[in-house]
């Protein structure tokens, strides 16, 4: 009996999953790439700041409630993207918590309605809460059962049953080797065969590192999406390397060092997730965070939504968007007359506003630095203040003439900090 109950619930959900009317806030979906290819926009061409999570096995190894509970957690810290993989880790023929695997027979062209019954009801609980699911609909690991000969079709099959759900946007994870270019442009095909081009497409390798920009010119790719693992020191050359690409795609740093992670040979401290983060962000890229027990599913998956790095991550955004047209950061490690850090682990970058309406600069450990003053254009002056990126904290510094050079220093006590140089009066 609840067996049944249950089955007409999901039904119910995943047919007003085409019908529900918008939330009340407006919406970020669909995500569309910015004219000038930078940065994401939404359906009316307003920015939208790309901060993600990872919950890979959100799709098979959670209950509905339990999905609720985590993509509530979610946009309360101010997070907008979730990664997922749609089949799960591993092969992709596992079975979600409510017994039903993906496909009949493990065969991809017989997708089984009761596994994606489920599905539609966390991305429609997602789109309640104002989220877009960056899904995976093929991993390396499901080369056994996605082949060349079948991806076309069961991409097809998928854009069709989701061409009117406007909060997806579709990811692939192949190797990072050109022998699986051939598959990438299959499914690339069969989504745009189903939905017309109305989700726009990435892919991110894995095993990584290594950037996407393998097969940077396909008119398909939407954006660039990388993965580093434990290769912090990676993160500024990649992104930067394909921030720098023609032509120009937005860049997604993907996948990093998990928050509480065992298997980094370090311990990933929220200190840590921080410098990824703003490593990524002030080379002109994107971010997406995660925590080790989420992807784990570990007993205290529920107590890691919760973690310091999650929150700190709410923080960062806020500051970003608290800086005016924070969408035309440009990096531009110039800004630093002397102490700028761009290789190793342990970095100092900068980044302006195209115009010089503002400068940001991170420094990731305690340092003294000077700046170029003259990168603030408007005015005479400039207010220079500190962040703390582990609380949000500002502290005052002064006015300063946009002229010339001027020395800084970190605060005592502070892990990290940002200082942020904008013009005086505004």
């Amino acid at each position: 009996m609840k067996t049944t109950v249950r089955k007409i619930i999901l039904l119910v959900t995943s047919l007003l999953i085409f019908s529900v009317s918008a939330p009340a806030k407006q919406p970020v979906y669909p995500v569309r790439v910015s004219e000038n290819r930078r940065y994401f926009v939404d359906q009316n061409g307003n920015p939208v700041f790309w901060l993600g999570t990872t919950q890979w096995q959100i799709f098979r190894e959670y209950t509905l409630d339990e999905a609720r509970t985590i993509l509530e957690k979610v946009k309360n810290k101010g997070f907008v993207f979730v990664q997922a993989m749609l089949m799960g880790v591993g092969d992709g023929t596992r079975p979600n918590v409510y017994g039903q695997k993906p496909w009949i027979n493990n065969n991809p062209l017989t997708p089984n309605e009761g596994y994606f019954e489920n599905v539609d009801s966390v991305i429609q609980t997602a789109r309640e809460n104002n989220l877009v699911f960056s899904v995976t609909l093929y991993h390396q690991r499901y080369r056994k059962y996605i082949t060349l000969k079948n991806a076309r079709s069961w991409a097809k099959w998928l854009a069709q049953r989701y061409k009117n759900v406007p909060n997806i946007v579709w990811s692939m994870t192949p190797e990072a080797k050109q022998g699986f270019v051939p598959i990438l442009r299959e499914l690339a095909a069969g989504l745009r065969e189903g939905d017309g081009g109305f989700h726009i497409i990435t892919f991110k390798p894995d095993p990584a590192p290594y950037s996407s920009s393998f097969i940077h010119d396909e008119n398909w790719l939407a954006f660039n999406s990388m993965q580093t693992w434990n290769g912090v020191k990676l993160i500024y050359p990649m992104v930067t390397k394909d921030y720098n690409l023609k032509p120009v795609k937005p860049v997604l740093m993907a996948e990093g060092a998990y928050e509480a992670g065992s298997e980094y040979g370090f311990a990933v401290t929220p200190l840590w997730i921080r410098r990824q983060a703003y490593y990524s962000y002030l080379a002109g890229g994107h971010h997406t965070y995660g925590h080790n027990d989420s992807w784990r599913v570990l007993p205290t998956w529920k107590k890691a939504l919760d973690a310091p790095g999650a929150f700190q991550m709410g923080i960062l955004k806020k500051i970003f968007l608290a800086r005016k047209e924070w969408w035309y950061l440009v990096p531009d490690q110039s800004i630093f007359a002397s102490g700028g850090q761009t290789s190793g682990k342990v970095l100092n970058l900068a980044a302006r506003h195209k115009d010089g309406k503002w400068s940001m600069v991170y420094l990731g450990s305690k340092t003294s630095f000077s700046v170029n003053m003259n990168k603030i254009t408007a005015g005479s002056k400039v207010n220079a203040f500190w962040i703390d990126p582990k609380t949000g904290d500002s502290v005052s510094i002064g006015r300063f003439p946009n002229a010339g050079v001027q020395s800084f220093s970190t605060p005592d006590g502070w892990e990290d900090a940002i200082l942020i140089l904008e013009p005086a009066g505004g």
